[in-house]
């Protein structure tokens, strides 16, 4: 099924939840609403499903207008944070209940709903768990029994409320793998909202940042990643460096240390700032005439085949984060208290008034 969604605007009071958002999910692709806690995403997910209803705007599934049907008439699939499983019902009742609650008329036999659930078990790799009950499981089973109670009624879409929001770090980032398999085999349209960009990153067709409310811009994982379209994108998607300075024909004067600003050679004496992720800086030991920022190292800290720096401007006393390999800090021969030099191999600069990127 494709879902798109027009000029939705929804309000709570005096909030602005969703500000005339307007949105295409491609058919059969997992896209992830990505963004602070605030922005939206789950209030655009909840009229998505029927949950909500907006002030105005619409909601389209397969190009027809659904903007009024009930949540039931939308066949829409639902996996909230907290499970939502029944407590007193076995595993095996609990992926049945919705095909059991049918109309009498499309309600599927014992014999075919007995079939339907155990392969679903089998689907998310727990048939073993068919006469448990919810409080025996972890917390990562939990959350793929939901995933299959959800899928039980075959849902022309999957919408997912930071399904593993509630998980350990380590149990998430299994989980994620295992939903990102298990879509590429059944191939439904899924949404599913996340503030972890990590998560973002690895398991989604599309990303979606959203902001006050607002897309900021809408991608590949790779395209929203590497070409940021604006700086509170740039800033959310992972740890950044920022460099402060004037732009003037094509070059940032970051207190009278020049840097390339390829993209604005027509701009004239504007204010800008320069985007830098830690990989992206290279160190070098100070020497006079080398070019770049002047820094000395405040703490070094080691992470197997890495190691984190963290780098304080000699001029303003600004912070600078900075990811090396082990090798070069060897190589190097880095303590705490050098003083070294750091130059960006690539940045992207955001000229105030434009608000626009380059790369």
């Amino acid at each position: 099924m494709s879902i798109a969604v027009q000029q939705l605007h929804k309000r709570f009071g005096n909030f602005t939840a969703l500000d005339n958002v307007s949105l295409e999910f491609p058919n059969g692709e997992l896209t992830a609403l990505l963004g602070p806690s605030g922005c939206g995403k789950t209030t655009l997910l909840r009229i998505i499903a029927g949950l909500e209803y907006a002030d105005s705007g619409q909601v389209l599934l397969d190009g027809e207008d659904a903007s009024n049907r009930h949540v039931r008439e939308r066949q829409v699939g639902f996996v909230f944070q907290h499970y939502a499983l029944f407590k007193h019902m076995t595993i095996f009742e609990n992926i049945a209940f919705g095909l059991r609650v049918k109309p009498r008329h499309l309600r599927p036999s014992e014999a075919e709903i007995k079939d339907k659930v155990h392969k679903l078990l089998e689907l998310v790799q727990l048939d073993w768990l068919a006469d448990r009950y919810p409080p025996q499981l972890s917390g990562g089973q939990r959350q793929r029994i939901a995933l299959a109670r959800a899928l039980a009624v075959e849902p022309r879409v999957l919408l997912l409320d930071e399904p593993f929001g509630a998980l350990d770090a380590k149990v998430r980032k299994e989980l994620r793998r295992w939903l990102r398999r298990l879509h590429d085999e059944l191939h439904v349209t899924s949404i599913f909202v996340t503030h972890d960009q990590e998560e973002a990153l690895e398991v989604a067709d599309q990303i979606v940042v959203m902001n006050h409310g607002k897309v900021e811009q809408v991608g590949a994982p790779n395209e929203v990643y590497q070409h940021p379209a604006t700086p509170f994108v740039y800033g959310f998607l992972g740890n950044v460096n920022l460099i402060h300075g004037r732009v003037h024909e094509g070059i940032l004067d970051a207190d009278g240390v020049p840097f390339d600003a390829p993209g604005h050679a027509e701009t004239r004496d504007a204010q800008g700032t320069a985007y830098v992720r830690p990989h992206e800086l290279e160190i070098e030991r100070f020497q006079h005439g080398v070019s770049g920022l002047v820094v000395r190292l405040r703490r070094l800290h080691g992470i197997g085949p890495l190691a984190q720096l963290e780098l304080v401007r000699e001029d303003n006393g600004q912070l600078v984060e900075a990811m090396i390999s082990s090798e070069r800090v060897q190589h190097l021969n880095l303590q705490v208290g050098d003083v070294l030099v750091v130059k960006p191999r690539r940045l992207h600069v955001f000229v105030d008034s434009t608000a626009s990127a380059v790369s």
